[in-house]
């Protein structure tokens, strides 16, 4: 039996190489069949992961039916490529558990992952894994936390056994809402810190920030239907926690880049960007102050500068600090 793995950038790449290590045969699939020969010729990712090399029980490929057999399934594409993925390939899956690794929420339908997976792979089950760990350092074998979100508890048990390593820990949880809204939200929190810290706003402005992101991404959570402690845990506070403390984070970087006054790159994939435009809907439909999620979105739509966003966060009126209450 075998691990599948969609996706061969940067996370899907890294987490190839971990589950290989531990021994585990994992199919690599890429959407370019060029791309996928040149991962099987070199055994180097050089577009997404160039520090890391691909151990000999990783079979890179272009064909969706090499995955038949799999015993599971990670989806680790983009958050605005899992519908079109789906839709093209659903069908050509194995019935294994599916386990969504992108981070992100669907700009347009504002549907979660597990959503978009539930109604274009109805007869799998689902699974998420996420929380704090970069690409490079889960291939370079660092030691890693993540968090796995299952409600069905006999998969969530079988999936922590097959995909926990030595150096890759998994923690399981029934609040596949809670892992996913916090996995996403976060991103839109690291673009401001980054907007901050790019624009030389300070150190104490950035934790303002964090802090005050993490009681926006908990209320939102919780009125959907999450649990507090899911926030609390690896995949709300410790994701953040990284992501918004480390330049390695393509959207702090992206911030950074935009608080600078520089025009962003658009090769590498920023989930905060689509995420901040669907979380502010998802803010509206549940009736949850976002000014954070609101001012980023302002800023990313041309519509405020960073100067004017921070302004308009300072002058709000005043209130006593509280996650679950107002802002």
């Amino acid at each position: 039996m075998s691990i599948g793995i969609l996706g061969s950038g940067a996370f899907g790449t890294a987490l190839a190489i971990a589950l290989a290590s531990a021994g585990r045969e994992v199919i690599l699939w890429s959407r370019n069949a060029e791309f996928a020969r040149e991962l099987a010729a070199t055994r180097k990712n050089t577009r997404h992961l160039p520090s890391a090399t691909l151990l000999p029980n990783i079979r890179p490929t272009a064909e969706i039916t090499d995955l038949m057999s799999a015993q599971a399934i990670l989806l680790a594409v983009p958050a605005q490529s899992t519908a079109s993925l789906l839709t093209i390939h659903a069908t050509s899956l194995a019935l294994a558990p599916l386990v969504i690794c992108a981070k992100g929420i669907e700009k347009g339908s504002t549907r979660l992952q597990s959503e978009i997976v539930a109604d274009l792979a109805p007869n799998h089950q689902i699974a998420v894994l996420t929380g704090p760990g970069f690409a490079h350092e889960i291939a370079a074998g660092l030691p890693t936390a993540l968090t796995l979100a299952c409600e069905n508890s006999q998969t969530g048990q079988a999936l922590q056994t097959l995909l926990s390593t030595a150096r890759l820990r998994l923690y399981l949880t029934a609040d596949i809402r809670g892992a996913q809204l916090g996995g996403s939200v976060k991103n839109v929190v690291a673009l401001a810190c980054g907007m901050v810290a790019g624009a030389g706003l300070g150190e104490s402005a950035r934790a303002a920030l964090m802090t005050r992101g993490f009681a926006e991404m908990s209320r939102l959570a919780m009125a959907m239907g999450a649990k507090p402690e899911t926030l609390s845990g690896l995949s709300g506070l410790g994701d953040l926690a990284l992501t918004c403390n480390s330049a390695q984070s393509r959207n702090f970087a992206n911030g950074f880049a935009l608080g600078q006054g520089n025009v962003t790159s658009t090769g590498t994939t920023v989930e905060g960007i689509a995420t901040a435009f669907a979380a502010c809907e998802l803010a509206r439909k549940y009736g949850v102050e976002m000014p954070i999620a609101n001012a980023v979105a302002a800023v990313l739509d041309g519509k405020l500068s960073i100067a004017d966003a921070m302004g308009m966060l300072l002058t709000r009126p005043l209130r006593s600090e509280s996650i679950a209450g107002e802002p």
